[in-house]
C-alpha cells in the first residue's frame, strides 16, 4: 500500500475521534474550523471515524475536514493516535465530537501551549452535565490519581487538550487504545515533571449517548496503578509494605502479651521487606529507562 503523503505544515492539527456521532460531528467540525479561521490560525481538522455503525462517516464527508476511516471500532485512544500520526504541525489539539467541549477556547489554549507541554480544558469541580451515577467513581479515581502522582489534578480525563507534538510523541507507545487515553497522558506528563496547564472551560450537554460503561471504572483504576508503577513505583510499594509491616507489628505485640510468638507475625515482616525490595528495584528500573 502506498503511504499517503503528509499534509502541508500548519500551526495546529485538531483531531476529532468519532464513534456513532452522526448527530454532532458536522456542527463540531464547523465550529472548530470557524473559530480557528477567524483567529488566523493555520489548521488541519482530522476526523477519525472509529468504525461507526451509523452515518457518522457520511456526515463527516459533508465537511472539509480530512477523514481517517477505521473499518472497525478500535477505541477512543486508538482513534486519537491514528489522527495524531496523520497530522503535520507543531501543536496538536483533541476535542470530542459530541458537542460537549467549547471549540472557541482553542485559540487561547494554543497561546498557553507556547509555554507548556500540555494545556487541558478544566471542566470544573461540579461538572454539572456529568451523570450523578458517575460522580462517585470519578471522585474515587481522581483522589487515587492525586495521591499516587503527588499532584493536584483539576481534571484527570478532560477531552479538550492542546499538546506540544514533541512532548507528546515520546509517550505515544505507552498510551492505551481505550477511553483511558486522556487519563494516561495526564499521569505520564505530570509524573515526568513536564509543564501541564489547566484553563477553565464550560462543559456542555452532549449530543447522543455516552460510550463509557460503568465497568470502565475498574479499568481506569488499574490504569492509574500501572502508570504510577511505571513512573513512581515507590508511591505504591512503600505504603503497601508499611501496611504489611504494621500488621506484623500488631500481631507481634499481641503474641508477646500471650508469650507465644506466631509464624504469621514473622511472615508479615518478611512480606513487607520483600515488597519494599521490589519497590526499590522497580524504582531503579524506572529511573534508568523512563526519566531523563
Amino acid at each position: 500500500m502506498t503511504p499517503h503523503p503528509k499534509p502541508d505544515y500548519v500551526d495546529l492539527s485538531v483531531v476529532i475521534p468519532a464513534y456513532n456521532e452522526e448527530g454532532a460531528i458536522v456542527d463540531t467540525v464547523r465550529r472548530v474550523q470557524t473559530v480557528l479561521t477567524d483567529a488566523g490560525i493555520s489548521h488541519d481538522v482530522i476526523v477519525v471515524n472509529d468504525g461507526s455503525a451509523d452515518d457518522t462517516l457520511a456526515r463527516a464527508k459533508e465537511t472539509t475536514a480530512r477523514i481517517v476511516d477505521l473499518p472497525e471500532n478500535a477505541g477512543y485512544g486508538a482513534a486519537l493516535k491514528r489522527g495524531i500520526a496523520s497530522g503535520n504541525s507543531e501543536y496538536v489539539a483533541i476535542i470530542d465530537a459530541d458537542g460537549t467541549y467549547p471549540a472557541d477556547r482553542l485559540p487561547d489554549m494554543l497561546k498557553l501551549a507556547g509555554d507548556a507541554d500540555m494545556v487541558v480544558g478544566d471542566r470544573g469541580t461540579a461538572m454539572k452535565n456529568v451523570p450523578i451515577v458517575r460522580r462517585p467513581a470519578k471522585f474515587i479515581l481522581n483522589g487515587l490519581a492525586n495521591y499516587l502522582s503527588q499532584r493536584k489534578i483539576p481534571d484527570l480525563n478532560s477531552g479538550l487538550r492542546v499538546f506540544n507534538r514533541n512532548s507528546l510523541k515520546s509517550f505515544i507507545p505507552l498510551l492505551p487504545s481505550g477511553f483511558s487515553f486522556t487519563t494516561t497522558i495526564t499521569l505520564c506528563m505530570l509524573c515526568s515533571e513536564l509543564r501541564v496547564v489547566y484553563t477553565p472551560i464550560e462543559y456542555g450537554q452532549r449530543v447522543g449517548v455516552s460510550k463509557i460503561k460503568p465497568t470502565d471504572f475498574f479499568s481506569f483504576i488499574l490504569l492509574v496503578l500501572r502508570v504510577i508503577a511505571l513512573f513512581n513505583p515507590l508511591r505504591i510499594f512503600l505504603p503497601l509494605g508499611a501496611i504489611l509491616f504494621g500488621l506484623g507489628l500488631l500481631k507481634l505485640i499481641y503474641d508477646l502479651v500471650l508469650w507465644n510468638l506466631s509464624e504469621s507475625a514473622i511472615f508479615a515482616f518478611l512480606a513487607a521487606i520483600m515488597v519494599w525490595s521490589l519497590g526499590l528495584i522497580a524504582d531503579m528500573i524506572s529511573r534508568l529507562n523512563l526519566r531523563p
